[in-house]
């Protein structure tokens, strides 16, 4: 298939972003803490620095995923989930709460452990480049690694298990020739998209699975 052939796509997955860009800051990669604000709910805008650094650890951004594909969980569902101490993983939890990524559960109030799940409807962005400090941008590079490593990842394994997926793994890859305003027009277009599917684990139907969704666009030239 020629680059240009857009009626006959083929699969190929992309690395995952949360809004396009403004005056007020960049796209920041979620934090898989839970889906995006259905369609028409509030949204709640991250772009403190030291908010965002406390996503740049890969034990939080397994958390995060973990409370994302199976729900709320204790520090210690948390520890056994992820091989790791409780007295670990409450501080992380401690960092993840302090930067507003998760929250108490408040509908198990007799549980004698805090339970906790990701928040919900976060339109999480980083600072402007030229608001950053070096040590920010060093963080944000951090976490833009960590994303690439688990994409590739993510890639290698649709290309293995695309053709027996029975359906599940989903992709294409197209060409067009558009101003920067339609690619941010196309961006929005697909939050909107993911917005009108979104949902967490405690909503979701007996036969829905967790499925990791990515999209990137970049120029060919």
């Amino acid at each position: 298939m020629s680059d240009a052939d857009a009626s006959r796509p083929e699969p190929e997955p992309g690395p995952d972003g949360e809004r396009g860009p403004e005056p007020d800051g960049e796209p920041e990669p979620g934090p898989d803490g839970g889906p995006g604000p259905a369609s028409g709910a509030e949204r709640r805008t991250v772009t403190d620095p030291a908010a965002l650094k406390a996503l740049a650890h890969p034990l939080r951004l397994k958390i995060l995923r973990h409370l994302a594909v199976f729900g709320p969980a204790t520090s210690t569902t948390l520890a056994a989930a992820l091989g790791e101490n409780t007295g670990t993983l409450s501080y992380h939890l401690r960092r993840l709460e302090r930067g507003g990524f998760i929250e108490d559960v408040s509908d198990r109030p007799n549980s004698r452990e805090r339970w906790w799940r990701g928040v919900r409807g976060l339109d999480v962005r980083r600072p402007a480049q030229d608001e950053m400090t070096d040590g920010e941008r060093a963080v944000a590079g951090a976490l833009d690694r960590m994303r690439l490593d688990e994409d590739v990842e993510l890639a290698r394994r649709f290309a293995e298990g695309q053709a027996e997926s029975e359906g599940w793994m989903r992709g294409s890859r197209s060409l067009s020739h558009l101003t920067k305003d339609e690619v941010t027009a196309f961006h929005d277009a697909y939050l909107d998209l993911l917005a009108r599917f979104a949902r967490g684990p405690e909503d979701a139907p007996p036969d829905a699975k967790p499925v990791l969704l990515r999209w990137f666009a970049l120029p060919a030239e």
